[in-house]
């Protein structure tokens, strides 16, 4: 996860987790019913953030009258807890670090990250830590986590912005193409495979124009030092004219795994 909440540059985190949990809200529900999330007593997700997902799973957990289930959130980031607390009440909330979850072995039934692991320094030492706290035959859940190497953009004016914006995530620690080796992982973590692959694409001309916006402010804080702003306000009037004529295409894989332990 990116440090910080608002960004040198304005950017807010929290409405960018909130977007992004909306990607695959309909994702979501299909694999945590697979996983039985109405039979869990306790539920974690890694790498929480500002509590995007977590307030969902809140809710969700409030709708199952037929156990008392424990949604528990775990963050590195302090800040990032302190505003998971405002919209997930109840939640469980821990500091700690991936690498080396401070929860006990076996604890939970259902364990799940979303968009957590292309920012891990060792993604495969992170799943084994989520596969040692997730009981024999829990399940173990990647959302979402992309293949920027096979970024696909239209018209060819945007075709070297995937290149720029795989650089700009390497330089800030990110694994840009983990998505393509997210399978492999969960395999070598001893995990077994129920399902995986890929989250259905939107439409680049088809998202509302806030979602747009957001979109941009991100790439713009990936792409800042790279690119003018000059260049960058260029791109973006490009961007706004191809999406006003339906012909503006964005494709970056992202790949989910649900797994059982």
């Amino acid at each position: 996860m990116p440090p910080g909440i608002v960004s040198s540059s304005g950017m807010d985190w929290h409405s960018r987790y909130l977007q992004q949990a909306s990607w695959t809200r309909e994702l979501r529900a299909y694999l945590l019913d697979a996983a039985a999330i109405d039979r869990a007593q306790k539920v974690l997700e890694v790498g929480c953030g500002t509590g995007a997902i977590l307030s969902d799973l809140a809710q969700q957990a409030r709708r199952a009258t037929a156990s008392q289930m424990g949604i528990h959130g775990l963050d590195i980031s302090l800040p990032s807890l302190r505003i998971a607390r405002a919209y997930a009440p109840g939640v469980i909330l821990t500091q700690g670090d991936a690498h080396q979850l401070p929860l006990a072995d076996r604890s939970f039934d259902i364990t799940l990250c979303h968009f957590l692991l292309l920012w891990i320094s060792d993604p495969l030492l992170a799943i084994r830590e989520m596969r040692r706290v997730t009981k024999l035959s829990g399940h173990v859940l990647a959302l979402a986590e992309p293949d920027y190497t096979a970024r696909r953009d239209y018209p060819p004016e945007f075709s070297h912005v995937g290149a720029l914006q795989k650089r700009a995530l390497a330089a800030q620690g990110a694994d840009p193409d983990i998505g393509a080796r997210i399978a492999d992982l969960f395999h070598s973590a001893g995990l077994r495979i129920v399902e995986t692959g890929t989250i259905a694409p939107q439409q680049a001309d088809a998202i509302g124009e806030q979602q747009w916006a957001s979109e941009w402010d991100t790439l713009r804080e990936d792409l800042s030092g790279m690119l003018s702003d000059a260049e960058l306000d260029h791109l973006q009037q490009l961007d706004l004219q191809a999406r006003r004529l339906g012909q503006r295409r964005l494709y970056v894989p992202t790949y989910f795994v649900h797994a059982q332990v």
